[in-house]
């Protein structure tokens, strides 16, 4: 048969303190965990906080590389595209300073070339025609300035009347026919009578008888005169 417990007033008393103290016990248990997660949730927010800013610091990090390395890119194109500028300027610059010395040296061409026309129209004007200092000169300076004066003949003409009259001597003198007789002796190399070269005597030569081309010339004037050319006398005239 059990044995029957008899609960005393001690007991009692003492459960109620043991309850108590359990009750105290899972209420401290309680409030600590209470307290606890509050401080787990700020230091997880705290955590997050930290993130966020070194996460916003590394995107503005990155912003900011990405932005020096747009601007340096836009450095560079704009300096690269300064030298091709600069290039294709010294390049035109060459050009038009080669062309320009060319036009230069072409006018300095052409300006020598008018001077030195210039200075040879100079001269020719400046300097006569020369003519040789014998039978052939003389005949062809007479023909020139017959053929300004107009007066018509040629050089064999004048030629085979010189060799028949004096024999091409412009100092012969004929001292035997009626006019050397008269006084007016026939002189030079067309045999000239003095009152003739003076009355058919050209000017633009020497007013001497015996002068060669003042000589021929006379009497071609006289020639053209009495026989309509010197190329029409074949005998004494």
């Amino acid at each position: 048969m059990p044995r029957t417990i008899r609960i005393t007033r001690s007991h009692k008393l003492a459960t109620a303190v043991l309850v108590a103290a359990g009750s105290v016990t899972a209420i401290a248990a309680t409030g600590g965990q209470s307290d606890a997660q509050p401080a787990a949730a700020k230091t997880s927010i705290a955590a997050e906080k930290v993130a966020g800013v070194s996460t916003a610091k590394e995107a503005a990090a990155k912003k900011a590389a990405q932005e020096t390395a747009a601007k340096k890119a836009a450095a560079d194109a704009a300096a690269a595209k300064k030298a091709v500028a600069e290039r294709k300027a010294a390049a035109e610059k060459a050009v038009a300073d080669r062309k320009a010395e060319a036009k230069k040296s072409a006018e300095k061409a052409r300006s020598e070339k008018q001077a030195a026309n210039r200075s040879t129209e100079r001269k020719a004007v400046a300097a006569p025609k020369q003519y040789k200092n014998n039978l052939d000169g003389w005949i062809r300076e007479s023909l020139d300035i017959m053929k300004k004066k107009n007066i018509p003949g040629s050089y064999e003409g004048l030629h085979r009347n010189i060799m028949r009259e004096s024999s091409g001597n412009p100092n012969a003198v004929n001292d035997w026919d009626v006019n050397a007789q008269n006084g007016i002796p026939s002189k030079g190399l067309l045999q000239v009578i003095q009152p003739t070269f003076d009355a058919y005597h050209v000017n633009g030569t020497e007013k001497k008888l015996t002068d060669p081309v003042a000589n021929i010339t006379a009497a071609a004037n006289y020639a053209a005169d009495k026989y309509g050319s010197i190329d029409n006398v074949d005998s004494a005239y």
